[in-house]
């Protein structure tokens, strides 16, 4: 007789994944994200192209502010009035900080005056002209050069009134004095508006690159896991929010190492030219745009996840991401071009004010409250942004067969 014994019984299976055995997963996340994007090839490459392009344009700003231009005159033989005009001119640039040196070449007469610039021998003639009452004439092959046009002008002036004060039985210094001008200014030691163009500029173009190039890698990769299918895999073991919070984090810290990068380089490399009296309150700006853009650009890549989930394929990106480009174009051209009360205005919307509040701290026209009332403005714009992306984010990763809308991926969600 066989006896037949009932296998005893097992516990049930259970695979779900506790709330407990997930709960900080999304450092796992975090961390694959930034590993990922650090060593992407063309992320590696954008960033070394962009290091070399700020180096470059400092190094040609610090050439063009070193860089000094000489200029050879022709004067009338034994004319020392002429002499004195042109080394008068001269010393106008080592005044003013400037760089130009002029020298004179003596020519026997008119001929020889013209054969010279032919020739090359000299960028001007300096003669006077044929009615003493008219003055000096300044003779060029073609139209003399405007710097060295402005320099003589000052010279030939400073000369004749010199000539004139002797011949009254007078001096320069009795004649003008009174006469001086000096410029003062009630914001005190703010930056001139040419610099302070070229630095708004400068910080809208470090918002387009960060923002753009982060963001369509966030995108990119969502899209990509989720054409694979590896997202259903991915989301039995972590809850999508926190995959969802992972990636915004690691886009993050990506993201801010590289505008870092790009502001120390930056500002090493205006150490090296004419700008380089203004780095104190550049410096200050630039904190203050570091702290914008990672508040912001949490917000920003939520938002850029969801363009990733709302696509199903690779080639579904580039309309599901246009609004979000569209956006961060119009940020980009409004805010360096912006000034007065637009510039204000804008210093308190968000995402614009990334831009735009670091600028009016650095021009001082802000006061100490106003940076940190618009921060809190885009916190709470980076808090929704989150919390709308991520229900949206929910309802759209696990859809396939066609792109999705905002309002069908919010509708799945809840």
């Amino acid at each position: 007789m066989t006896t037949t014994t009932a296998p005893a019984p097992t516990e049930p299976r259970n695979d779900t994944p506790t709330v407990d055995s997930t709960r900080g997963t999304w450092r796992i996340v975090m961390a694959r994200e930034v590993v990922v994007q650090a060593l992407n090839k063309t992320f590696l490459v954008g960033l070394l192209v962009s290091v070399v392009i700020i180096a470059a344009l400092a190094g040609f700003m610090a050439w063009q502010g070193n860089k000094t231009d000489s200029f050879t005159v022709a004067v009338p033989a034994g004319s020392p009035a002429a002499t004195a005009a042109v080394e008068t001119a001269a010393g106008i640039p080592e005044a003013q900080g400037g760089g130009a040196e002029l020298t004179t070449l003596e020519v026997a007469d008119d001929d020889a005056a013209r054969a010279a610039l032919t020739d090359g021998d000299a960028d001007a003639w300096l003669h006077p002209a044929g009615d003493p009452a008219d003055g000096w004439v300044l003779t060029g092959e073609a139209d003399p050069d405007s710097t060295l046009t402005r320099l003589l002008t000052a010279g030939v002036a400073d000369q004749t009134l010199t000539a004139n004060a002797e011949a009254a039985g007078t001096t320069v210094a009795e004649l003008t004095a009174g006469g001086g001008l000096t410029t003062d200014r009630l914001d005190g030691d703010a930056v001139d508006s040419q610099t302070l163009f070229f630095a708004s500029f400068a910080l809208a173009l470090l918002f387009f690159i960060g923002v753009i190039g982060s963001g369509a890698m966030i995108a990119g990769s969502v899209v990509e896991e989720k054409q694979s299918r590896l997202v259903e895999i991915m989301a039995t073991a972590v809850p999508l929010r926190q995959l969802l919070v992972g990636k915004i984090l690691g886009s993050s810290v990506v993201a801010f190492a590289q505008n870092l990068v790009f502001a120390g380089v930056g500002l090493a490399a205006l150490s090296f030219t004419p700008t380089a009296s203004i780095l104190p309150a550049l410096s200050t700006s630039l904190v203050w745009f570091v702290l914008f853009f990672a508040v912001g650009f949490l917000g920003l890549a939520a938002l850029y996840a969801v363009a990733g989930a709302l696509a199903s394929r690779a080639e579904d990106l580039q309309h599901t991401t246009t609004p979000m480009t569209m956006g961060v174009m119009g940020i980009y051209f409004l805010t360096f071009s912006a000034s007065g009360t637009f510039e204000t205005v804008l210093s308190y919307v968000p995402v614009a004010n990334v831009v735009a509040m670091p600028v009016r701290v650095l021009s001082g026209d802000a006061a100490w409250w106003e940076p940190i009332l618009s921060l809190l403005i885009l916190a709470a714009f980076a808090a929704v942004a989150v919390l709308v992306s991520e229900r949206a984010y929910r309802g759209a990763l696990l859809q396939t067969g066609g792109r999705l809308s905002w309002k069908r991926a919010l509708a799945v969600s809840s």
